[in-house]
């Protein structure tokens, strides 16, 4: 495993954007476990891109002017939707009761969702991936694999850190309803800038 490739990562990974953000709301609005659940099912939304990756599906994408811009859209109108969710309370920053809390399985599908649909992950492992397999390597399609894994396990794992450091200082600011309020309104911007900025995206 080259150093190169686990810097690349390492700063791919803790940039912030759609994962990132929508794990710090889960340790913000319902502490460390939900915030773990999300990193997971973040790093559980990288496996259809490696698999595109792998089978020749990311060229697809990034020949295919309708199949990025019908996907591009599609992800567009989900990250639209989480703004328009958190502004009502109801998505990543609905804060909930100990009693009612989201079910596991629906932060998954949200945290799937959220890197599912987008084009750009694909394209990235596409140009990315190939650069650390050398042309004599006996074994290219296992290398992709444990590349992605390697890549699949530091997402998880910084997630995790973003998320236990919102759940640490959840009480301070759900005990603060200006705080939570101004936040809110910070997470729907961030989204909605997030959907603009891809709706922008060249292949």
């Amino acid at each position: 495993m080259s150093p190169e490739f686990l810097i690349t990562s390492l700063i791919v990974v803790a940039s912030p954007g759609t994962g990132v953000l929508l794990t710090l709301a889960a340790g913000l609005s319902q502490g460390a476990r939900a915030s773990a659940v999300t990193a997971f099912g973040c790093a559980l939304g990288i496996v259809p891109h490696m698999a595109a990756a792998v089978l020749g599906l990311a060229a697809l994408l990034h020949t295919s002017a309708v199949a990025f811009q019908g996907l591009k859209i599609l992800g567009v109108l989900y990250l639209l939707y989480m703004a328009w969710a958190t502004l009502k309370e109801q998505g990543a920053l609905g804060v909930q009761a100990e009693t009612a809390r989201l079910p596991a399985g629906r932060m998954i599908l949200r945290a799937v969702l959220v890197n599912v649909l987008n084009p750009k992950l694909s394209i990235f492992f596409l140009a990315f991936l190939p650069q650390f397999v050398s042309d004599a390597d006996p074994q290219p399609l296992a290398r992709m694999l444990e590349l992605s894994g390697v890549f699949m396990a530091l997402t998880f794992a910084i997630f995790v850190v973003y998320g236990l450091f919102a759940a640490a200082v959840r009480d301070q600011v759900v005990s603060r309803p200006r705080v939570m309020a101004w936040m809110r309104r910070s997470f729907a911007a961030a989204f909605a800038a997030l959907g603009a900025k891809l709706a922008l995206a060249e292949r």
